[in-house]
């Protein structure tokens, strides 16, 4: 058992809200750590699985059923199958709300986030919280190399053989395309959704471009961005938007696509272990969307990111509005030895970047000049970590 970070985080919005719906794709571990914050409650919770029939059969009178149990946390696993409780909830949380405690009296969890999030904040505005469960990260696992290799899924990750994981992670791409997908939009063929993501995943990392991807798989353009939200949706793929307040410049306003684990993209493309990802093309930007996961987990919840690049050459990685008056500007690099491109120093300048961080994949800190220091990934997640920590 790997401890999750997300577990404390969890608890303490149980104690601020009386609704706290988990968000993350299948098999990351939501029910596994959900089972975890019942098993310290007792028989202060209880966990509901809705894609089972004789769980939901208990719910076909919710309001009796949770009236039964309105002392309790009440845990409801793959909450999307059952989309009419968002509306009984209300009304359930605001009698428990009056009659027991103020919070903690719902433990959601969905692995598909647009419909979620629309039918709960319509019907549970001002009393549900939002958290994502990632796959596994860095500050998790400890260790960076094999988790970057087989990605971040625990049984993929904890696998014994490096064959092995791979053989989880191409039967988990097989269940989303024949099973969970079909249930969210049946009209997309297997097939069809396949290439694309494996498509994504040869882009990872690249300026979206839908017309090439519309002409490669004999569709048009309106249905590509429907296939790109469905995958965006189910929180499997990230579309990192650019930053657009420099109108001094021309801006390149595509945003960059990620297939958001990096066991996923080596599995779509068919490499296994450490010395097939180092011989792939894919290298770099697979690096490069795994930091950013990792970066963006650690960062705190009201930041917001973007990358930046000007069609004169300036580029950034990512950028961080972390606050107000920080802004980090960080640039992601394979190599253990890095260097440092014109364009972002370029990019710094016109961003007006407080902190300049080049990451990369060799084992200490130190400093480039210019203000800009080199990281290792680990570093950089503590310094995230240090600026989420009130002063």
């Amino acid at each position: 058992m790997i401890p999750r970070l997300a577990k404390d985080h969890i608890s303490a919005l149980l104690s601020r809200f009386p609704v706290v719906a988990l968000l993350g794709p299948r098999q990351v571990g939501k029910t596994t750590l959900a089972l975890e914050i019942a098993e310290g409650l007792r028989d202060r919770a209880i966990y509901l699985d809705l894609e089972l029939p004789s769980d939901r059969a208990k719910l076909a009178d919710a309001e009796l059923y949770f009236a039964s149990h309105e002392r309790q946390l009440v845990i409801l696993d793959e909450i999307q199958r059952a989309p009419d409780l968002f509306r009984t909830l209300r009304g359930i949380v605001d009698v428990r709300r009056r009659k027991h405690r103020p919070n903690g009296h719902f433990l959601l969890l969905g692995s598909a986030s647009i419909d979620l999030l629309q039918q709960s904040s319509e019907t549970l505005a001002g009393r549900i919280s939002y958290q994502e469960l990632t796959p596994l990260l860095v500050e998790e696992a400890g260790e960076a190399e094999r988790l970057w290799v087989r990605g971040g899924f625990p049984d993929s990750y904890l696998a014994a053989t490096d064959g092995d994981s791979l053989e989880w992670r191409l039967s988990f791409i097989q269940t989303y395309l024949e099973r969970d997908i079909p249930a969210l939009s049946p009209r997309i063929p297997a097939e069809t959704l396949r290439r694309f993501w494996t498509m994504l995943a040869h882009d990872q990392g690249t300026l979206l471009n839908a017309a090439k991807l519309a002409q490669g798989l004999g569709v048009s353009g309106q249905t590509v961005a429907r296939y790109l939200d469905l995958m965006v949706d189910l929180i499997l793929v990230r579309r990192l938007r650019p930053w657009l307040d420099n109108v001094g410049k021309r801006l390149v306003r595509s945003p960059k696509v990620y297939v958001r684990d990096s066991g996923l993209v080596h599995a779509l493309l068919g490499v296994g272990a450490l010395d097939q990802v180092l011989g792939h093309p894919v290298a770099g930007p697979s690096w490069e969307g795994f930091v950013l996961e990792n970066l963006l987990a650690a960062a705190p919840a009201a930041a917001t990111s973007h990358f930046y690049r000007t069609l004169a050459g300036a580029e950034i990685d990512l950028l961080l509005d972390l606050s107000p008056k920080q802004r980090w500007a960080l640039e992601i690099k394979r190599s253990s030895a890095p260097s440092v491109s014109k364009g972002f120093h370029l990019g710094c300048e016109d961003v007006k970047a407080t902190r300049r961080i080049v990451i990369h994949a060799g084992r200490s800190t130190f400093s480039l000049g210019s203000g800009i220091e080199a990281m290792t990934l680990a570093d950089a997640i503590a310094a995230l970590r240090q600026h989420n920590r009130p002063s």
